[in-house]
């Protein structure tokens, strides 16, 4: 495998990292990061206190230069879900910013503070290790444990490689890009995409330390060309675009948006299409998986799509009993299965789990999805939360909230099923009103589905929240609605 970070053997003045005001060049980076690498443990893992920082970016960087397996750790986890990943993974060290209080859990793993000073970015003498076996562990990455403790995400260096060259080539990614996002720093949409994509480029990262649409506004005004997005900062940035005339420049001359981690909404792909005469590129990939598939820039795929598989990576379709289903169904639902270099080697400590995880050599992604006639995978939900059996249908939850989601009376909706004696499950909407005035009719929303989709569609129950259950990713959290199953 050629070098993870070519561009940091250049001793490169373009600059790699920008937060805020503070920011290196490639030669800056290389500088630091060579030098807190040699104080971590050979062996060990590291954990990084993972804040939206300069210094989160630094010591990641430094963990995989040592050739350490690197632990990000999300600074709002919970005291039980942190004192498990810290005896799951058994860090050497932990790395921080300076001052940044830890929780008890890691008061045990030893503290290593990310000092970057001026004159560690200007040292002359700095020597890059050399570069590690491509099968070597980069990360464990935990998931989110929605079903039990959180696992522990073996990613190897090969896959990271692969994977992100494989986006360089499907987004015409080069060193000439500036990449903006506000996302955290602790999983890989935010992380290992967001910020390793730009450093294996040799291309700038622009982090935005807390997402805001006049932050997104300045940076892309500024230089930006890419920039990276969920649905919920979309939304916020479709708003606005309806009073901001410079939010709406800005992002009619990005080069490219990319929005993931959930699906954008169709109304949202509208106003932001109609607003700066942008099309917001969707992709799809897993924390098990990195990313498998992306809609391309010019691309004939449609809105609401994540596009066709990268390159060396394969998928396939399979119905209930595990068989392939044809490849030229486009109606059928299936369960997507991946293979390929971008695949996790294990889950951390856990053969069970790993075994139960493939079908062969194939992934078991729990991603439901049909495919267009082009080949484009269209996400229909995950198979324990979003798909519905009702009265002999499979329906995605998807494609209601979708229908939903157009009533201008709606700010958020969510699609769960339920137990029904008569249907097997019935369809319940979970509405969040635009505003407490103009709460619709449950009888008109369900019309509405009905109307635009079919009458086996329709909610059975309309219930209405102040707000939907998220995590820091803008996904809702559908087993957190009321009487959902944990």
């Amino acid at each position: 495998m050629s070098l993870l970070f070519p561009a940091l053997h250049t001793a490169s003045p373009h600059t790699a990292l920008r937060f805020g005001d503070r920011a290196l060049s490639y030669r800056q980076l290389a500088a630091v990061a060579s030098g807190l690498a040699a104080r971590l443990q050979a062996s060990a893992p590291v954990a990084v206190w993972a804040t939206p920082s300069l210094e989160t970016a630094v010591g990641v960087v430094a963990g995989l230069l040592a050739g350490v397996p690197v632990v990000p750790v999300n600074p709002k986890s919970g005291e039980s879900e942190l004192a498990h990943i810290v005896t799951d993974s058994a860090p050497g060290s932990v790395l921080a910013e300076p001052g940044a209080q830890l929780p008890e859990p890691l008061g045990s793993v030893p503290r290593t503070d990310i000092e970057i000073s001026a004159e560690a970015a200007e040292e002359q003498n700095w020597v890059l290790p050399p570069e590690p076996n491509a099968e070597a562990a980069a990360f464990i990455v935990y998931t989110s444990g929605t079903t039990g403790p959180p696992k522990g995400v073996v990613l190897s260096r090969r896959a990271v490689a692969s994977n992100l060259d494989a986006l360089g080539e499907a987004w015409q990614w080069t060193a000439d890009d500036v990449l903006a996002h506000g996302l955290p720093l602790f999983h890989v949409h935010g992380l290992i995409i967001g910020v390793l994509g730009p450093l294996r480029r040799g291309a700038a990262l622009r982090h935005l330390g807390r997402f805001s649409t006049q932050g997104v506004a300045q940076e892309m005004a500024g230089g930006g060309t890419m920039l990276f997005g969920v649905p919920t900062m979309y939304h916020r940035l479709a708003d606005a675009c309806s009073s901001d005339p410079d939010l709406v420049r800005a992002l009619a001359g990005a080069r490219l948006l990319v929005s993931g981690s959930a699906a954008l909404p169709l109304h949202d792909h509208d106003r932001l299409t109609a607003a700066t005469g942008q099309r917001v590129i969707e992709r799809y990939g897993m924390t098990e998986t990195l990313m498998n598939t992306s809609v391309r820039p010019g691309g004939t795929s449609r809105p609401g799509t994540v596009g066709v598989p990268l390159r060396d990576v394969d998928i396939r379709l399979v119905d209930d009993a595990g068989k392939r289903l044809p490849d030229g169904d486009t109606e059928t639902v299936g369960e997507l299965q991946v293979r390929g270099p971008n695949l996790f080697t294990e889950y951390l400590n856990r053969p069970d789990a790993t075994a139960e995880a493939f079908d062969g050599g194939w992934f078991r992604t729990g991603d439901m999805a049909t495919r267009d006639a082009d080949g484009s995978v269209r996400l229909v939900g995950r198979k324990a939360t979003d798909l519905i059996k009702t009265g002999g249908y499979k329906v995605g939850a998807g494609e209601i909230e979708n229908v939903l989601l157009s009533h201008p009376a709606v700010a958020e909706a969510a699609v769960t099923g339920e137990p029904d004696d008569d249907l097997g499950e019935r369809i319940v909407a979970w509405i969040v009103p635009a505003s407490p005035q103009q709460q619709p009719l449950p009888d008109e929303l369900a019309d509405l589905v009905a109307d635009q989709l079919a009458p086996h569609k329709r909610p059975r129950e309309v219930r209405f929240l102040d707000a939907l259950p998220r995590n820091d990713m803008g996904k809702v959290l559908k087993r957190e609605l009321p009487g959902q199953q944990g």
